[in-house]
């Protein structure tokens, strides 16, 4: 199943569209992971995603694909996708959830938060992940930063590796939303 394909079935899960729904879906998307460890940070970025917004119901998803994270060294994108996130198994992670704090009439910045089931590594966990709205008469941005605890998604690191990947990541993540054709 696509990407676009799943994460309209996800959203619609969640909530039934009304007529007069504001719907939004991602024109652009990026989502960056950053490892802080003793020996070499880490960081990766992927523009792959792709989101899904209610404004009326507050219902959102994503969809990120694991292998289209980019590093700056090929052995390190080979690595996260063959020995930790496992990309051919485990092939994308998903939210699913709804925005706490985002009043749709207002317009500039706000600031609200997303509660909902992230999925990586096929595990699902329910988490509350804190961020901006930002709304323009052209549309909206989300953003957040956040810190993930890789155990908690069953991604064992190596003893030999635990001074070069560090236990906690912290993932930024930001959608420019555009208005959905009806």
């Amino acid at each position: 199943m696509n990407r676009r394909v799943m994460l309209k079935w996800m959203l619609l899960m969640l909530v039934s569209f009304g007529a007069h729904a504001q719907k939004f879906e991602a024109e652009r998307a990026f989502v960056q992971f950053y490892s802080k460890a003793a020996i070499e940070d880490i960081t990766a970025k992927n523009e792959k995603a792709t989101a899904l917004f209610d404004a009326s119901s507050g219902a959102i998803a994503f969809v990120v694909p694991i292998d289209q994270f980019i590093f700056p060294k090929s052995l390190m994108q080979e690595h996260f996708n063959e020995k930790y996130l496992e990309s051919e198994r485990y092939p994308q992670s998903t939210f699913q959830g709804h925005i706490q704090g985002y009043n749709a009439e207002a317009t500039g910045e706000q600031t609200a938060s997303a509660q909902g089931k992230l999925t990586i590594h096929g595990v699902t966990r329910d988490v509350n992940i804190p961020g901006q709205i930002v709304k323009t008469d052209k549309g909206l941005t989300m953003k957040s930063k956040f810190m993930v605890e890789l155990k908690d998604y069953k991604i064992e690191i190596p003893r030999l590796m635990w001074q070069n990947i560090a236990e906690r990541v912290e993932v930024t993540i930001e959608f420019a939303f555009r208005t959905m054709d009806e």
